[in-house]
């Protein structure tokens, strides 16, 4: 049972009445854990209508986890107002709706709703338009009026053997090209060198090889492409813009490791300066090195990056332009691995892995390391 949660929902219609859906999710208030998602179509309806049925969904899903107390986030100043009692429902199409709200609030011990802005309700709001976008393809819903609503798990149809269900955030992950550093095997952290001649030459092949991709451009827009803040990243993450025709951004979280005093020193100078560090560094992931960051650090860094993309562009593809370490993890995360993953998987220069992670929690690697464009 979990004593606290947050359910955050959303709803929307494309024409106001049109074809609508709504989504909703439930989250640990603790942990920020996602415990349930839901969403459905509607048919042809309002989107204050849609509002309350992504209400209706979060409530539900909220009681049959046995929570206790629930925060109610929403974007919606309508719903908020009027479910805390702050505005009248005058619309008889909402009537039948916030009084099954009601009754479902009587199954918690306590209730509170607050707006939030839309930015902050991106994940419900993806939901919705996943939903929307299959009303509007024409698939059946059980009631136009949407006077009665019906909850579907997010996790609809199982995507092949796997058993993994739903749309899954799938990310290309694409190593920086060749560097100085690099050429020397020194350990290049958050030291900030650029592509030499042939690192260039490898970003190319590598941009031509992502342009030559179904779906990476769908009318005239390119899928994001994002990069490790370092000049390296986004050189290479630039050709791949100008390839497809879309732009860079940044996320400091794909930066590499910080290897502290050891950056810009190869593997055997590293080992003589501080034999022993060396050794337990080696050992133990959660051993960083002098001044720097232990692998532990890293991964949890990425896993928050991980779960930041899918919570904002959850369900589309992704360009993600960075180094090996967090490569690494995220192909770690991916097999479900442990630590020696990042020991015994190597990672080429301007090489291309995929992974794809589902709603549901499932993970998908399929590719790894793939360095043919380079040949």
């Amino acid at each position: 049972m979990i004593e606290r949660v947050i359910v955050e929902a959303d709803g929307g219609s494309r024409g106001n009445p049109g074809p609508a859906g709504y989504g909703a999710l439930v989250k640990d208030a603790a942990t920020g854990e996602v415990l349930a998602e839901r969403q459905d179509t509607l048919g042809i309806t309002t989107n204050n209508v849609a509002e309350y049925s992504g209400l209706l969904a979060g409530l539900e899903a909220a009681a049959e986890l046995g929570a206790s107390t629930v925060d109610v986030r929403m974007d919606s100043k309508l719903v908020v107002e009027q479910m805390s009692g702050r505005w009248k429902i005058k619309h008889p199409a909402l009537q039948p709706l916030a009084r099954q709200a009601d009754e479902l609030v009587k199954r918690f011990r306590n209730v509170r709703y607050e707006w939030i802005p839309r930015a902050q309700n991106s994940h419900a709001d993806r939901l919705a338009n996943q939903a929307m976008d299959a009303a509007a393809a024409g698939e059946p819903a059980d009631d136009p009026s949407a006077a009665k609503v019906v909850r579907q798990d997010v996790k609809a149809s199982p995507t092949g053997w796997t058993g993994a269900q739903g749309v899954p955030t799938k990310l290309l992950l694409l190593r920086h090209g060749q560097t100085a550093m690099s050429v020397d095997r020194r350990y290049s952290g958050r030291g900030d060198v650029p592509l030499t001649e042939l690192g260039q030459g490898q970003a190319a092949a590598a941009a031509k090889r992502l342009a030559s991709m179904d779906g990476l451009v769908t009318d005239g827009e390119a899928v994001p492409i994002i990069a490790s803040p370092l000049t390296r990243t986004r050189q290479t993450a630039q050709a791949v813009a100008d390839a497809l025709g879309g732009r860079v951004e940044t996320h400091p979280g794909l930066l590499e490791t910080d290897f502290g005093e050891w950056e810009g020193l190869t593997f055997a100078e590293a080992m003589d300066r501080d034999p022993v560090k060396h050794g337990e560094w080696l050992a133990d992931t959660a051993v960083p090195p002098p001044g720097g960051e232990s692998f532990d650090v890293v991964h949890r860094r990425v896993s928050k990056v991980r779960d930041e993309l899918i919570a904002q562009r959850g369900g589309r593809t992704l360009i993600v332009v960075s180094h090996v370490t967090p490569i690494k993890t995220f192909l770690r995360l991916g097999l479900d691995a442990g630590p020696a993953l990042l020991f015994r998987l190597h990672l080429d220069l301007a090489s291309l892995s995929i992974v794809e992670f589902y709603p549901d929690g499932n993970a998908s690697v399929r590719l790894v390391n793939d360095s043919s464009h380079l040949v």
